[in-house]
């Protein structure tokens, strides 16, 4: 009789399983592009991954979660736009589809996701991503402009170089590690903004929230002009800087501070500024 049980309970359970498989579909699209191709991936529900390929060839690999989404694809000229289409009574879960697009490392790129995971490397095109609780990811991209929204999904842009780059968020927290370029603007309202690396040498770094904290790690070498203001908040400062003598907003102690660090002749200039959250400027222990 156990044994019996037994058996049951393992049909049932590969039963499941191949319920599981049958309901997932693979779809694969491929699209010949020239220089500079415009890609763009639209997704209610799951992830969208996209690197670069070693051709002029996009290739788009789709995971379908249920038989109530579809995938509309269409290519005119130089771009592709790929779409997945939710059918009547489609979910979070049924809806969800997964993609792993390659493109040529120059194309441009943009992604819109509800839910999931929003990630883009080694890339030299225009990246935009914009989601609603979207995680976004964006490494390894030089020479480009990166551009990200998001609602309250959390944003990790890492080894950013040469890049003008602009993050609104509403409650997300945002991580740049190695960002650097011309511009480099993040505006939150209530999440934490973190800035790890030297500002570069001759570029403008604006990072603004209304009630998140502002922390901004930074090596010995660095050479920026850097002012920080919190109206309710408070301002930490573990740098010696060499003060400025004038200053468009009140020096009030511990609420703001003005001055230079490094060679002046190379600097960034660099803005933090919140309403009611903290500041702190403070020096990287290693040399890395």
């Amino acid at each position: 009789m156990l044994r019996n049980r037994t058996t049951k309970f393992l049909l049932l359970g590969v039963l499941v399983a191949a319920g599981t498989l049958i309901a997932e579909t693979k779809k694969e699209f491929h699209f010949n592009v020239g220089p500079r191709a415009g890609v763009s991936v639209t997704n209610p529900y799951g992830s969208i991954s996209v690197k670069p390929s070693q051709n002029n060839t996009v290739v788009v690999n789709a995971v379908l979660h249920s038989d109530k989404v579809e995938i509309d694809q269409n290519q005119t000229g130089n771009r592709v736009d790929i779409q997945s289409h939710l059918l009547a009574g489609a979910d979070p879960e049924s809806g969800r589809v997964d993609f792993e697009v390659l493109v040529p490392a120059d194309a441009s790129v943009t992604l819109h996701c509800s839910t999931g995971t929003l990630h883009a490397e080694k890339l030299r095109g225009d990246v935009t991503l914009e989601g609603a609780g979207a995680a976004v990811d964006v490494r390894d991209v030089s020479d480009a402009h990166v551009h990200v929204k998001t609602m309250n999904g959390a944003v990790n842009l890492d080894n950013i170089q040469n890049g003008h780059v602009e993050v609104d968020s509403v409650s997300g927290d945002v991580t740049m590690t190695s960002v650097t370029g011309p511009l480099v603007q993040v505006v939150s309202t209530s999440g934490r903004i973190n800035y790890i690396g030297d500002f570069g040498n001759s570029g403008e770094y604006r990072l603004t929230s209304h009630s998140g904290d502002i922390d901004a790690i930074v090596p010995e070498w660095t050479s920026a002009d850097v002012s920080a203001r919190s109206v309710k908040g408070e301002v930490h400062d573990d740098i010696p800087l060499q003060p400025k003598s004038h200053s468009w907003f009140p020096m009030d102690k511990g609420r703001a501070f003005a001055g230079t660090v490094g060679r002046v002749a190379v600097s960034s200039t660099v803005v933090l500024r919140t309403f009611s959250g903290k500041i702190h400027l403070r020096k990287r222990a290693d040399k890395q």
